[in-house]
Order: C-alpha cells, then sequence, then structure tokens
C-alpha cells in the first residue's frame, strides 16, 4: 500500500503538470505522512546529502562551460567547419547539422543546451535552403539528444555517482556510442535529402576549406581534448576537468574569439544557476523518492518478476531496455538515472554486464527519451524555435526515433562498442 501511495501520488502530481523534481519531493512528503514510520526531516536530509557530493560539483561547471560557449560564437564556427567535411554531400546542410551537434555534444554535457544552441541557428538557415521545417526542426531535435551521450556528460556524471562507476570510464565509453547515433541520424537524413532533392552546397571538399574551417573552430574543438585527456591521463578528477572547462571558455569567448563580453557574465552566471538549481533540487528529491522505494524493497520485487518472467539474459535485457524506453516517455533523465539505478544494476551485473557498458546503455536509452512524447524536452525545444506543434514534430522525428533504436540495439548486444576506449587505460 505504501509503493500504491507513492507512485499513485507521483502519478497524480505529473498528470497536475506539477514539475518533475517538484512532484518526485511531494510524493516522498506524502508517503512519509502516509506511513508515519520516518520523520519528516527525512526528507530534508536527503536533499543534503544527494548533492553534498564531489563528484556532483561537475554538473553545474559543466553547465556554464556549455553557458559560455554556447554564447561566445561557437556554434558558428563549429557549423563551418562540419559543412566543409559533409556540406557538399545530399543533404549536405542536414548532415553538417547534426556533425554541429555532435561537436557541441562534447561542450555542452546537455541535449537541450544542444538543440537550444544549434537549432536557433540551423533551423532558420535550413529552411532557407529550401528544407522543410518539419524535417529541419527534427534533424536539430533528434542530433540534440546526442548531448547527453557524448562527453561530458551531466547523466553520465550522475549514474558514476549513483552506480558507484568510474566518472572518467563513462566518459570514454560514450565516445563511439555517441558517434553510432550520429551515423544512424546522418544516413537517415541523407535518405531523405535523396528522396526530396535536397542538395549539398555544390563547392567541392577541399583540403583547403577544411584547415581553413578547422582552424577557425579550433579553440572549441580543443575542450574535448583537454577534458578527457586531462581526466584519462590522471591529471585531473573529472570536478575538476568542469572547472578547467569554464576557465578556458572564459579565456576563449573573452580573448580568443571575442564574442563574449564582460557585461554578458551576469547573465550566463544567472541563467546556468537556475538550470542548476533545477538540475539539484530533481537529484535531491530523486534520491529521497529512490531511498523510500529502497525501504519498501521494490528494488527486489522487480529483480524477482524480472528474473521470474525467464532466466535468458536477451530477454531479460530486452524488458529492461523497454522498461527505460517506456520510462524516458514520462520522466527526466536524471530523476530515472537516479530511481531506478539501485534497482536495475544488480540485475544487470548478475547477468555478466559491466557497470560501464549498462550505464551506457541507460543513458542512450534515456537519451532517446528526449524525443518521445509526451516529456520530450527536445521535441518542446525545437518547437518553441520553429513554432510548429509537438504533434506535428513528432511524426517527422519518428524516422530518427527508428535509427536511434537500431544503434541503441548495437550498444545493447556488441558491448565492446561502448567498452573498447573505456578499457583501454585498464
Amino acid at each position: 500500500m505504501t509503493a500504491g501511495v507513492l507512485f499513485g501520488s507521483f502519478t497524480l502530481f505529473l498528470l497536475l503538470s506539477v514539475p518533475i523534481g517538484i512532484a518526485l519531493g511531494l510524493s516522498s512528503l506524502a508517503t512519509i505522512l502516509y506511513t508515519g514510520a520516518l520523520p519528516l526531516d527525512f526528507l530534508m536530509k536527503e536533499l543534503v546529502t544527494a548533492v553534498d557530493s564531489f563528484p556532483i560539483m561537475a554538473v553545474p561547471f559543466f553547465i556554464l562551460a556549455g553557458e559560455i560557449m554556447g554564447k561566445g560564437g561557437i556554434s558558428e564556427r563549429l557549423f563551418d567547419f562540419a559543412n566543409a567535411l559533409v556540406g557538399n554531400k545530399t543533404g549536405g546542410f542536414a548532415m553538417a547539422t547534426i556533425v554541429t551537434c555532435m561537436f557541441f555534444a562534447a561542450i555542452s554535457g546537455s541535449g537541450p543546451a544542444t538543440v537550444a544552441a544549434i537549432g536557433g541557428i540551423m533551423i532558420p538557415a535550413m529552411v532557407r535552403k529550401g528544407y522543410d521545417k518539419q524535417f529541419a526542426t527534427a534533424v536539430v531535435a533528434a542530433a540534440g539528444s546526442i548531448g547527453v551521450i557524448i562527453p561530458p556528460s551531466i547523466p553520465m556524471v550522475i549514474y558514476g555517482v549513483v552506480g558507484g562507476a568510474s566518472v572518467g570510464k563513462m566518459f570514454m565509453a560514450g565516445i563511439i556510442p555517441g558517434i553510432l547515433v550520429g551515423v544512424a541520424l546522418m544516413i537517415w537524413a541523407y535518405i531523405y535529402s535523396k528522396k526530396h532533392n535536397y542538395g549539398g552546397t555544390g563547392e567541392k571538399m577541399t583540403l583547403k576549406n577544411v584547415f581553413t574551417s578547422f582552424w577557425e573552430a579550433k579553440w572549441a574543438l580543443i575542450i574535448p581534448i583537454i577534458i578527457l585527456g586531462g581526466i584519462y591521463g590522471g591529471f585531473f578528477t573529472p570536478t575538476e576537468a568542469a572547472v578547467i572547462a569554464v576557465v578556458y571558455s572564459l579565456i576563449a569567448g573573452l580573448f580568443l574569439y571575442g564574442e563574449l563580453k564582460i557585461k554578458h557574465i551576469p547573465k550566463l552566471l544567472i541563467d546556468s544557476s537556475l538550470t542548476t538549481a533545477t538540475i539539484l533540487i530533481i537529484v535531491g528529491t530523486a534520491t529521497a523518492f529512490g531511498r523510500l522505494l529502497t525501504i519498501e524493497r521494490i528494488p527486489e520485487q522487480v529483480a524477482s518478476f524480472m528474473l521470474s518472467v525467464s532466466d535468458s539474459n536477451i530477454v531479460i535485457i530486452l524488458m529492461i531496455t523497454i522498461l527505460l524506453l517506456i520510462v524516458g516517455c514520462f520522466m527526466d533523465t536524471l530523476a530515472a538515472i537516479i530511481i531506478l539505478t539501485p534497482i536495475l544494476l544488480p540485475i544487470a551485473t548478475n547477468l555478466g554486464y559491466d557497470p560501464i557498458h549498462f550505464g551506457i546503455l541507460m543513458v542512450v536509452n534515456l537519451a532517446i527519451g528526449f524525443i518521445t512524447p509526451p516529456l520530450g524536452v527536445n521535441l518542446f525545444v525545437g518547437s518553441g524555435i520553429s513554432g510548429l506543434s509537438i504533434e506535428e514534430l513528432s511524426k517527422a522525428i519518428l524516422p530518427f526515433f527508428i535509427a536511434m533504436l537500431i544503434s541503441l540495439g548495437l550498444i545493447v548486444f556488441i558491448p565492446q562498442l561502448s567498452l573498447w576506449l573505456a578499457n583501454l587505460g585498464g
């Protein structure tokens, strides 16, 4: 009955359009009041202890670094480089947009931030080039999901904290899956563009153009090298890497590119603080929600149910994958990771799955949730930029959803896609 109160009140608050962080907190509070078995200060203690973690400190710094780089003229330079690489192909503008999102993903660590930064520039530009608005918006919304797969990734930091996994290894493990998802999206963009005669730039790709655009974008492209090289080289932790990313992005924006001004910094600090506050509220309330689940022995019950359905590893991992896809439609990615990792990770490890591989599996699954209604945050951001309705955008994004599902299948059943780079350092 306690679990019924917990999930029932949570569902009710979601139906009332209460923000998910507040809904998790209120449903936890309702359950505490109903049972009377826990003191009221349980919720407050969980809110504090959940964010009292050194690795969690990476989150606000990565958010701030993404805000600074997003306002510092980085998006245009990244697109120019991507366009020099693939812009001359059929559907070149769409493919260049996807590549740009992949580059920006290595800076922002956030799906919606990637859509906002790239979509504001590329959706109108693609429409001017003759692409239909539905397809153009779907391209950016889908490619924005890569923002949480290619490192640095905020959900990977949270998974590392909750699951006890190395954040550095999670970052390395996300590189190949992120590229795989990007390639899958580019294949569909090419097929669609071929069918609708969306040509490329008409300019021949030359080493001179590629090098020139690369040189213009070099200060942005160096960031992921510094972050990953520093972490995996043992020079600094992921949290320290996030601080370095902030300092570097300030130097790049203010002095190297010169497009960021001192007067812009207060607004950047306010925007990143609001985003950080939203995320940390979700982290705190989701942790309290998860603790209540543990007290009610829900993880053991879910594990017992799944193992009773079948003793086949393939069937169980498919059940977990389907569960994550459904949860991704209705729940914030960070909340889902905090609540479900203690439930699903023990099942996965008992099946022989490496915790790093399973972490990537979870992140990619939940990244797909960015483009699936009703929650689909990337859909709402894309809709706000283009003016399309969620219904129109949901139809246009369906083929990209299928492309991401195919990529997910490869990631699930070919562990080395995730583990090869992660294990290089031993």
